[in-house]
């Protein structure tokens, strides 16, 4: 149950926008920036970031709905659940790992990132562009994932509605609601 009086029908974030259309005008458009926008990592990659620290967060919207989103880029859930369980063994390009795991240290706290742990990114071929990206991903889904479970939002478990609400983020992006 809500914290706060939350719009009833509306899950996770889309309760704290509706209550709050003035703060969710900005968060919108960074989501829709980071995961959506041009960028040489693919939004297949960057839902990725944002459901993985979203699952260490343990925030099941978030992690439910930019999963289903990452499904929808990447043409199914299995390698979505690979990430979540054990990214390391996941059938992602090196590349990706090494972005991985400078966000889970991000997700921690973002003074465990190391220069070591950039160093092994640009190995892997990442640009200082993916390196900044990456870390801004994973500290807004920090914020996401808190503001969702801060507020006590409504967190359904219909994975047809997380469904039905990835495929409209991975086509349509972020700047309007889903339902």
């Amino acid at each position: 149950m809500p914290h706060i009086a939350l719009p009833q029908d509306l899950p996770g974030i889309s309760g704290g926008f509706a209550f709050r259309p003035e703060t969710a005008k900005p968060m919108r458009e960074l989501a829709h920036i980071l995961l959506h926008e041009p960028s040489s990592l693919t939004p297949g990659e960057r839902e990725l970031i944002a459901t993985y620290v979203s699952s260490q967060n343990n925030c099941y919207f978030c992690q439910a709905s930019h999963g289903a989103a990452a499904a929808c880029h990447l043409g199914g859930e299995e390698i979505v659940q690979q990430v979540k369980t054990d990214f390391q063994a996941a059938p992602v390009s090196p590349k990706l790992k090494a972005l991985l795991a400078i966000a889970g240290k991000v997700q921690k706290d973002g003074k465990l990132v190391s220069a070591e742990d950039v160093g092994r990114a640009r190995a892997k071929g990442a640009t200082d562009v993916e390196i900044h990206d990456t870390v801004l991903i994973a500290a807004a889904f920090c914020m996401y994932n808190r503001y969702v479970d801060g507020l006590g939002a409504w967190q359904p478990r219909d994975a047809s509605m997380y469904a039905e609400m990835g495929q409209h983020l991975a086509e349509e992006g972020y700047q309007k609601p889903s339902r």
